[in-house]
């Protein structure tokens, strides 16, 4: 069960996970909006973090139901209250990243909050599928902790800079 802000109780099966690179381009921004919007129709909830371009574009189309997963409190000027990192947010992340303990106190927080998109609040409810944007289609970054994350638990991943896998999505939104 999880409770929103609002105090509503509600039950969601339907996660997706909505992450990119903070230099997507503003047309897949723009498409990923539009995929937002579709999914949301079909019964899905968005889980991202909020990081610029990508994860705020997906926010732009969804609905007030996602889980929105921020390092820390404010982060770019979010109020989501899922703010807090605990320990095995830690430990997954290290587990997943290849040199975590060298990364700032920042950069850590960052990565760990990471985990939580994919698996949600309690690190054991896998996401249905990753949409993505990565910079020349390469596993880096927090959108590549994500997915490194999503290979071990074998969600399936749609990164939109390949256009095979945008157009197998498109059609997957389409057959819901």
């Amino acid at each position: 069960m999880i409770v929103l802000e609002d105090g509503e109780n509600i039950m969601v099966t339907n996660w997706y996970t909505g992450i990119g690179s903070t230099k997507t381009p503003d047309t897949i921004c723009k498409l990923m909006t539009q995929i937002a919007e579709s999914l949301f129709k079909k019964n899905y909830s968005l889980r991202s973090g909020h990081a610029p371009k990508a994860d705020q574009a997906f926010e732009k189309g969804s609905s007030s139901k996602n889980m929105i997963f921020l390092p820390w409190k404010g982060f770019e000027g979010s109020d989501s209250i899922y703010y807090e990192v605990n320990l095995d947010a830690f430990k997954l992340a290290a587990k997943f990243h290849p040199i975590f303990k060298q990364l700032s106190r920042g950069a850590q927080l960052l990565i760990a909050r990471d985990g939580y998109q994919i698996l949600g609040h309690e690190l054991d409810d896998p996401s249905k599928f990753i949409i993505c944007y990565t910079d020349n289609g390469k596993v880096n970054g927090g959108t590549g902790q994500g997915l490194r994350i999503a290979k071990f638990y074998n969600i399936p991943v749609y990164n939109l800079f390949f256009k095979n896998k945008k157009e197998e999505l498109l059609s997957f939104i389409d057959n819901l």
